[in-house]
């Protein structure tokens, strides 16, 4: 039986029940959960194994890579500097990236790159990964890119390249690398451990990932055996030269070892933000008010940052998504507790959000990525904070 460690406020005992649930039936081998409410924690738990290699324990401490739940980590440092008056969202990129103007994309507002609105999924020519991880070669890459469909007319989930695009932005502006922003700005304020690119001195708290296939590839079943809703997605995720292969496939070689000291070392603003549970909930909580004498946006910044800018179909994804400018929003497949949520979810089950109108932050990280729709375990911590909360 898995032990698991930390506290749970009073009414808030069935996200301990799901949490162990998680390990004893849907295939947690280590994770952590935390739920702030108006600005204080409510749920702290950890448990498990951090690295099923050498048994090490999950402890408080553990830092984990959350994939593209870092999202909302650069989204935030964005809406800072807009909130100071420094990044306008409705001027052109190339007012801050002079260079991104080549290629027909002189006229791209900030706003576009933020909402996945610019057609940027994918590179014509992939960049070596070595060369992606010292950023400038993936920068000029996507400057000199031509967009993939005409900016603003639909969108796609720029599942790799948004993190260099955003963060090429708000290095433009600040004069930081938004790693380096996020660490002065946003983190030491609150006391975060989170960081986007990982110290040295920070690696052995690193929880090793694993990775499960889910128990059956649709890629392999007869298409009229699929329901239909998916059968679009099923085919794309056969074709490598479809849009949702293509976007994430922008390194040569396309596929990337998050667990590599080199990878993690770098910054890759939408997917190796490293840290903790707790971190992320505890920045959510800042967005939407104080934390321990510390808020992060105005009134006025926090209802701009989550306004709808797309939804619909996505190109890359195929299904319905719903972007504001660097959030997910709530749809019936993502898990959050109302209506007026937003935040990021990552690959194999990472999950980070707030929730305004309940006062509800969340973070959930996870070492055992499980690829495909089979995985519950975020939404059902989620569905035991809405019981919670009823």
């Amino acid at each position: 039986m898995t032990m698991i460690d930390g506290e749970v406020g009073a009414g808030f005992e069935p996200v301990r029940e799901a949490f162990e649930a998680n390990f004893s039936q849907r295939g947690d081998i280590g994770a952590a959960v935390c739920v702030y409410q108006h600005g204080r924690p409510v749920v702290d738990l950890w448990g498990g194994v951090a690295d099923p290699e050498t048994d090490r324990p999950w402890s408080r401490d553990t830092l984990q890579l959350v994939y593209s739940a870092t999202k909302g980590a650069t989204a935030t440092a964005a809406h800072l500097l807009v909130q100071r008056g420094e990044l306008d969202l409705d001027a052109p990129v190339a007012t801050y990236w002079p260079e991104f103007a080549a290629n027909g994309k002189a006229d791209i507002p900030v706003r576009w790159l933020m909402s996945h609105q610019a057609g940027l999924i994918a590179l014509d020519q992939p960049v070596p990964l070595d060369e992606a991880l010292a950023w400038d070669p993936m920068v000029a890459a996507l400057a000199a890119q031509r967009p993939l469909w005409e900016p603003g007319t639909a969108h796609g989930y720029h599942g790799r390249t948004w993190g260099w695009l955003v963060g090429e932005v708000i290095r433009r502006v600040s004069g930081r690398t938004p790693g380096r922003f996020f660490a002065d700005e946003i983190a030491r304020p609150l006391g975060l451990d989170f960081f986007i690119g990982l110290p040295a001195s920070e690696r052995h708290r690193v929880s090793r990932m694993v990775y499960q296939q889910a128990g059956v590839d649709l890629t392999a079943v007869p298409i009229e055996a699929i329901p239909e809703a998916f059968r679009e997605l099923v085919a794309a995720m056969s074709d490598p030269n479809s849009f949702t292969n293509r976007a994430f496939a922008i390194t040569d070689p396309a596929e990337i070892d998050f667990n590599s000291p080199d990878v993690q070392a770098a910054e890759i603003p939408a997917s190796n933000g490293i840290g903790t549970a707790q971190a992320l909930a505890r920045m959510y909580a800042a967005l939407i008010g104080e934390v321990d004498g510390v808020r992060l946006f105005t009134p006025e910044t926090l209802e701009s940052a989550t306004k709808e800018q797309a939804a619909g179909k996505d190109q890359v994804l195929l299904l319905p998504s719903r972007f504001s400018s660097g959030y997910m929003l709530p749809t019936e497949d993502l898990p959050m507790t109302g209506p007026s949520a937003f935040g990021h979810m990552g690959r194999g089950g990472s999950l980070a959000f707030a929730d305004p109108e309940h006062g509800i932050a969340f973070g959930y990280a996870l070492n055992n990525i499980i690829e495909g729709a089979e995985d519950l375990r975020a939404g059902t911590l989620v569905d035991a904070v809405r019981r919670s909360l009823a």
